[in-house]
Formats: C-alpha cells, structure tokens, sequence
C-alpha cells in the first residue's frame, strides 16, 4: 500500500472516543512512550519544541479524576455548581488506562508567537492521534472539566505564560467505530490562480 493511502486511512477512520465506552484493558506503557515519540516530530518554529506531557497511568489516573473534581468543587461558585459535573470529572478515568495533560511551555524567544508554538503543540497531539489509531488506541482530546481553567495551571505548576492545550484519555473500546462525516471539502477551498 503506498504510504499517502496508509496515511488516508488512518486520517479518515481516527475518531474521539469517549472514556465511558472504554473496556479498562491496560495500554502498554511503551506504546505511550511510541506515541509521545511521535508527537515530540511534530512541526516547530525555531525548533522550540514547546510541548510538554504530564503522563498519568494506574491508580495516578483515580488520582487526577478525584483531584479534578476536587477542583471544580472548589472554584465554581455555589451558584452554578452541578453535582453531575463533579461525578462525571470524578469517574471520568474509570476505564481509562493512561491519562496525558498537554500543555504548552512559552519559550522565552519573543520572536515566535505565541500562536505558532500553540499550533505546533496541537499537531504534536494530531500525531499522538494518528498514531493511537495505527495500534488500535482509543482516544478523547478534552479541553473540558477544569482542563482550561486557572486552577489547573497552578495544579500542573504551569508558568504564567504556559497554556493547556489538552487532556487526552487513552485506552481500548469494544465499540466499533461510526463512520465519520465532513462537508464536502470544495466548499472550503477558495482557489486563486492556477
């Protein structure tokens, strides 16, 4: 198979997972460590190589989910509190086998944007993406939760000009995957020229 089809094939089938339909089977952690491989080739201005991973496996995902919660309790105003919420960020990682917090590390080169070292993280998770659909990984990339929120930079111990970029849970599904759906991809295209 020519290599663009193999890469088709993983592009067109890789779809977001949630935890709740995983199995709880284990991931290797040496596949982790191959995915994470994968996404340290991503694009980078400068070679700034602004990515970072905080790797969660066995009883630290319990850990991360519980601390989560925790912290939605404690920042939402009582007002807007939801029960539900918190149990669902509480158990969110019950069948999950490696949770992983992806986050930017702002360079101190005021030369590079910060928009392009968020892009160049971003495609380091579309590796780690791509690469879980080629070992029949299942995959979520979450921005939900406290992911975004202050108190999540100060749990991480992220520098004021870090940035969240993700929370991805990682583990097996014995659903099949739904075919996906996009627009026709002409109604995006504008050429000029040619």
């Amino acid at each position: 198979m020519e290599k663009i089809n193999v890469l088709e094939e993983l592009i067109v089938n890789r779809r977001s997972i949630k935890p709740a339909v995983l199995n709880g089977k284990k991931i290797d952690d040496r596949q982790i460590a191959q995915l994470l491989t994968l996404a340290n080739w991503a694009p980078t201005h400068g070679f700034t190589e602004p990515w970072r991973f905080v790797v969660y496996s066995g009883d630290a995902v319990k850990q991360f989910c519980t601390d989560q919660a925790e912290l939605y309790k404690l920042h939402e105003p009582p007002a807007t509190f939801n029960a539900a919420k918190y149990e669902k960020q509480l158990h969110n990682g019950d069948k999950v086998s490696h949770l992983i917090a992806v986050y930017m590390k702002r360079g101190a080169n005021p030369n590079i944007p910060e928009l392009e070292e968020i892009c160049a993280v971003a495609a380091a998770v579309q590796n780690i993406l791509l690469g879980a659909e080629a070992l029949g990984i299942a995959v979520l990339w979450s921005t939900g939760g406290m992911v975004l929120k202050p108190g999540m930079k100060d749990y991480l111990e992220l520098g004021e000009a870090d940035k969240m970029i993700a929370l991805l849970s990682l583990g097996y599904t014995d659903e099949v995957a739904r075919p996906g759906k996009r627009g026709p991809v002409e109604d995006k295209i504008k050429w000029v020229g040619a």
